[in-house]
């Protein structure tokens, strides 16, 4: 097929690639894995996010690139490169991460645990007794679960559920039945742990663990009586895993939604990991099976699923070998025994999540459920979990007669199941349970709340940069706001008549909403920000987000720069645009903070003459955030929370020179460090400042 040259609207050369900015975010936590400065167990969990945040990678990112070489599509992504020369170049990238991670793992993580007394066993120097007491938890544990599956005529190669653990096992002789089939595949049931530990006496060593792999390869031939096992060899295959429902033309999306699910695990195989010492004869064998090519096998020199080690930390109890432990800060208007919508009156409350406490959210809605003069709720959610205490408020809040609305985001990707689940519970107890609108996710944070109160209706409002979710609120960095102010409580009101009626959108006052203002606004600001500069004032923009895509907003970056603006970016994760490159981007400096935490507040600051404009969002600058997303981003108006946002939200992060990468006009990532300047690092500063003990 002839390519055919569809030209992008902005220069190509003034773009760098999507996926490969992803694999360098991925590179960049593997960096946390070699620092000698972050504690052992937690230099393996970064390890093990790497191998999680890979697998999504290849679910979704990888896949869309196969999907567009098999339909021919000819389209050039904003880099200029087609889907065949995208694949290409990021292949090569991850198998080199890949290959870095597993030499890494056992040349210096798993040597390092080990003179701390945590060993993984390896067979070959298994003592008599701890073999004796593998084999009887192999037999006790394991066979019965176990369904060992001959390849011939009558039984085919099984379907593999995705990410899953299996075994392709090289067979030489006759069965019972005088079968002589030289191949089986073991399925590895996910009820069995990964990995198992022994008796601290018989382990030799204060936690001593053996992997499901060790274990299976060393009495495989018990599944196979009277039969020679020639070889074993642990693989696991990657799925597309995006979910295609043509929203248009569904009745009932949830229906729809909750058929699709199951698919997920059977999708198109785009990944296959084998152990290092599969044979090429099985290797060829299983590729065919996948329909996959010699790009897309991934041998590895261990577990082939790294994500199953991150229970490990949890189990060992060496405080010494992880992060000290942190109690995130509570702010006195929100203290305990304190009425919320009392303080919230007063004045607007800021958190910092999780450096200050989640538990503030959660009251706000206990309390709305439980408090008589509360009349209604409305609630947007994202990922909320599959525990959450913020949806059993809703349920409360609804059998108690509250008017309870919720907009839940069916298509939030990995969460559908949980979400359809809270769905039909909020149903059960006569909530409003709406799916957003048609074609959009419904990506924004917010809760209104509206109460009886002396003088007639008060509306109360939380807004957040993350989603609605305890457990990920102590570890992710997100602001929420807490307000009573009539005109933006009215905005968010605004807002969820869209989500839930029909009609015009109306004017905001004060909000930002995609997919209308939002990314029109963001554009305004910044080109107001080029005028001044070019009028001789002083022009200034900092922003801080998870990811930078969307090519007119880049432009006018690149614009605002030649103009003389100063452009500070701290981009965690995706970046697309070329930093410091003479003529396009001189004035533009890009880093990424990378630590304990994973950063995901996004912060927009405009110098607006001096006024110091300040929006936190919900939002990243991208196409999808942009323009096929509901997204909201929100005034800090107050001057103390506004100056309070400026300094934890981007002073602590430019002065980093602990855990910052600066990135150059090539999109490649330096270590900020500096010998001579008083060391900065931002989530430690915030947790010294924030935290129960500041």
């Amino acid at each position: 097929m002839t390519r055919q040259h569809i030209k992008p609207r902005f220069p190509a050369e003034d773009y760098l690639n999507r996926e490969l900015s992803m694999l360098a975010f991925n590179r960049r936590v593997l960096a946390q894995a070699q620092d000698e400065r972050v504690p052992l167990l937690e230099r393996l969990r970064f390890l093990c996010i790497v191998s999680s945040n890979l697998d999504e990678f290849f679910e979704i990112r990888m896949a869309g690139l196969k999907e567009q070489i098999k339909a021919h599509v000819p389209a050039i992504t904003t880099d200029g490169k087609t889907p065949q020369e995208s694949f290409r170049l990021v292949s090569a990238e991850a198998h080199a991460i890949v290959a870095e991670q597993y030499r890494h793992l056992n040349d210096v993580i798993l040597p390092l645990m080990a003179e701390q007394g945590i060993r993984f066993l390896r067979r070959s120097k298994w003592t008599e007794a701890q073999r004796e007491w593998i084999r009887d938890y192999f037999v006790r544990e394991m066979v019965p679960v176990l369904t060992p599956i001959g390849l011939d005529p009558s039984h085919p190669f099984p379907k593999v559920l995705n990410k899953s653990l299996n075994f392709a096992v090289e067979l030489e002789g006759k069965d019972a039945f005088g079968r002589s089939s030289n191949a089986a595949i073991v399925q590895a049931p996910r009820v069995l742990p990964r990995v198992t530990r022994l008796p601290e006496e018989l382990a030799g060593c204060e936690y001593g663990f053996v992997f499901l792999s060790s274990i299976l390869h060393e009495f495989v031939d018990e599944l196979f009586t009277g039969m020679t096992v020639l070889g074993c060899y642990q693989f696991r295959v990657t799925r597309n895993s995006d979910l295609f429902v043509d929203e248009e033309e569904v009745t009932n999306l949830r229906t729809k939604l909750q058929g699709e699910l199951p698919h997920r695990h059977f999708g198109d195989a785009v990944r296959l990991e084998v152990a290092e010492n599969c044979s090429e004869s099985m290797t060829e064998f299983l590729l065919a099976q996948f329909g996959l090519g010699s790009n897309d096998l991934y041998r590895v020199e261990g577990p082939v699923n790294l994500v199953r080690l991150m229970q490990v930390p949890d189990w060992v109890d060496r405080p010494d070998l992880k992060f000290s432990a942190f109690v995130p800060g509570l702010p006195k208007a929100v203290g305990k025994g304190a009425n919320i919508f009392d303080s919230i009156r007063r004045s607007d409350i800021l958190l910092h999540h999780p450096y200050q406490s989640f538990a503030p959210v959660i009251e706000f809605l206990n309390q709305a459920a439980l408090d008589p003069q509360v009349v209604a709720i409305k609630m947007t959610v994202y990922r909320t979990g599959t525990d959450s205490v913020l949806m059993q408020s809703l349920i409360r809040a609804a059998q108690n007669g509250k008017e309870v609305t919720v907009v839940v985001e069916l298509m939030a990707r990995f969460d559908e199941e949980a979400n359809i689940g809270w769905a039909t519970k909020l149903e059960e107890v006569g909530a409003h349970v709406v799916y957003g609108v048609v074609g959009y996710k419904t990506h924004a944070k917010a809760l209104l709340i509206v109460r009886r109160e002396e003088g007639g209706l008060k509306r109360y409002a939380h807004l957040g940069t993350g989603n609605y979710h305890p457990r990920t609120a102590r570890l992710y960095s997100d602001f929420g706001l807490m307000t009573a102010n009539e005109e933006i409580t009215h905005d968010v009101s605004e807002v969820f008549k869209q989500l839930t009626g029909l009609g015009k959108a109306r004017t905001l006052r004060h909000l930002w909403q995609a997919p209308f203002t939002l990314q029109p606004n963001v554009v305004a600001a910044i080109q107001a920000e080029t005028a001044t500069a070019r009028a001789g004032g002083k022009a200034m923009v900092v922003a801080k987000m998870n990811s930078l895509l969307e090519p007119e907003t880049i432009h006018a970056l690149y614009e605002a720069s030649q103009a003389g603006v100063s452009i500070d970016l701290i981009v965690r994760g995706v970046c697309a645009l070329r930093p410091g490159v003479p003529g396009l981007s001189d004035n533009i400096r890009v880093r990424s903070i990378i630590g304990r935490f994973l950063e995901h507040h996004r912060v927009f600051y405009f110098y607006a003459g001096g006024e110091e404009k300040v929006y936190l969002s919900s939002a990243d600058w991208m196409e999808r955030n942009f323009f096929r997303r509901i997204e909201l981003a929100f005034p800090i108006l107050d001057p103390k929370l506004k100056k309070r946002v400026i300094t934890e939200g981007l002073k602590f992060y430019l002065a980093d020179n602990q855990q910052s990468w600066e990135m150059n006009g090539e999109g490649t990532y330096q270590r900020r460090r500096s010998t001579r300047a008083k060391p900065h690092n931002a989530q430690g500063e915030l947790m010294a400042t924030l935290g129960s003990g500041a």
